[in-house]
């Protein structure tokens, strides 16, 4: 509740929170666009594989000439280094909090690595490196004194938000997650067909500069699956055994159909992550969908506690039993500095993960054959399912992370998970090593 009195604090003194990024896309730039605004807040340093792209975008959200330079001489009076080097960002001095916004996951499990050993808070935008191997980066930066957070503004760290919430109040929390825009049929999308199902003309977007396999991220469900495999992992709560199940559900629906199905809901039990449809599964838009939103459906106890409820208007399922919060919209890199503040001047995180619990597995969309090179999360050939860890570990399944740039050896059916076996990975890589350690003590723990 303090954020913004401790910022000014720091702008007071003449000694503002130093941010470092990495990637300078949509999310990147929608922070970039607000700390400006925000006293107490200062970006040191900007790295970019696209340095002219990156000017670009920083020239249209507003920063005035000259206040981004690309010599390190030239890095003063308040100006921001922009550099293609990322041990650049992670080695200045005045870099307290590093924000990891590439969205690939390999690459930024590595950056994120790379600035806990730097001594570096992170905060981590991408969610994907986050569930390949979020636990092992997060328990490295509680060894290492360091702050690794995910990202406010993201739904994740909101839903996070929530269930801590309603949990500091004495309360059960039954099911969170979010809303999107899903019908079965979307799982074998592809960036061929993904401007079709959202209504958009294929040629208007490529002239807007819209990325098809992002898109076809959020629409195949993949996405979906990484950012509640990351509220499973940072909240304790149970990822469903056989994947989301996307029921169409309203914000006046949310706790008659978020309740466990003995209670009559579509949970398998009490505890779960779920995202809900804005369609029905006829194609009819849900009334008062929750599509760019946020919930948490939680549990009154007692009989006193129902009644509070009622007196107080809640909106409840039948029994009166199960009422809901919600947060409607969500405002993405707008709010990233909430993150940054927190782990910079509080030290601590906007959700972290505490343990492996959730995976994202990879399932194909077609039939795949030997030799065929997988394309990874967007692609035409695999969208990303969220399982339990333990699932995923006892099937070997392979993890939409490492579903990019690999071959396959076997071949692999429309609707099957995608074992590890079934393609060729290079066990030396350092993120598939990271990733065997968290296998190897899940499996540990399990025995």
């Amino acid at each position: 509740m303090n954020l913004h009195r401790l910022l000014r604090r720091r702008a007071e003194k003449g000694l503002p929170v130093g941010v470092g990024l990495i990637g300078c896309g949509k999310f990147a730039s929608m922070f970039l666009a607000q700390v400006p605004r925000t006293p107490g807040l200062a970006v040191r340093a900007i790295a970019d594989r696209d340095l002219a792209r990156a000017e670009d975008m920083l020239r249209k959200i507003g920063w005035e000439p000259g206040r981004v330079v690309r010599s390190p001489a030239d890095a003063r009076e308040g100006r921001t280094l922009l550099t293609e080097n990322v041990d650049t960002v992670l080695a200045h001095p005045e870099v307290e909090v590093v924000v990891e916004a590439t969205g690939d996951p390999k690459a930024g499990a590595l950056h994120a690595l790379a600035a806990i050993e730097a001594g570096k808070h992170v905060v981590m935008v991408n969610v994907e490196a986050d569930v390949l191997v979020g636990p092992v980066l997060a328990e490295r930066a509680r060894s290492a004194g360091v702050v690794y957070s995910l990202a406010y503004g993201d739904q994740p760290a909101l839903i996070c938000e929530l269930v801590d919430t309603v949990r500091a109040s004495g309360f059960s929390v039954v099911a969170a997650g979010k809303g999107t825009k899903y019908l079965p049929e979307y799982h074998a999308s592809t960036p061929e067909t993904v401007w079709h199902h959202y209504g958009i003309d294929s040629r208007r977007a490529l002239a807007g500069g819209m990325n098809p396999r992002m898109f076809n991220s959020f629409l195949d469900g993949t996405k979906s699956a990484i950012e509640m495999a990351a509220v499973a992992n940072a909240t304790g709560l149970a990822a469903p055994e056989e994947g989301l199940r996307f029921p169409p559900c309203g914000v006046d629906d949310l706790p008659r159909v978020l309740r466990p199905r003995a209670a009559g809901g579509a949970l398998e039990r009490s505890g779960m992550v779920e995202v809900v449809s804005s369609l029905e599964r006829d194609g009819r838009a849900v009334f008062r969908d929750l599509r760019w939103g946020v919930y948490v459906v939680f549990e009154a106890e007692t009989e006193y506690v129902r009644a509070c409820f009622a007196e107080y208007g809640l909106v409840t399922d039948p029994s009166g039993r199960y009422a809901a919060l919600y947060r409607p919209f969500h405002l993405i890199g707008l709010e990233l500095g909430v993150s940054v503040a927190s782990a910079a001047l509080r030290r601590e995180p906007t959700g972290a993960p505490e343990a492996w619990r959730a995976d994202v597995v990879a399932v194909a969309k077609r039939d795949l054959v030997p030799g065929e090179v997988l394309d990874g999360e967007g692609g035409f050939m695999v969208w990303g399912k969220c399982v339990p860890a333990e699932r995923s570990l006892r099937e070997g399944a392979l993890p939409i992370g490492l579903a990019h740039g690999v071959a396959l050896r076997r071949p692999v059916r429309a609707g099957e998970t995608v074992r590890g076996g079934d393609v060729i990975l290079d066990e030396a890589d350092p993120v598939v090593r990271l990733r065997r350690q968290m296998e190897g003590e899940r499996a540990l723990a399990a025995a």
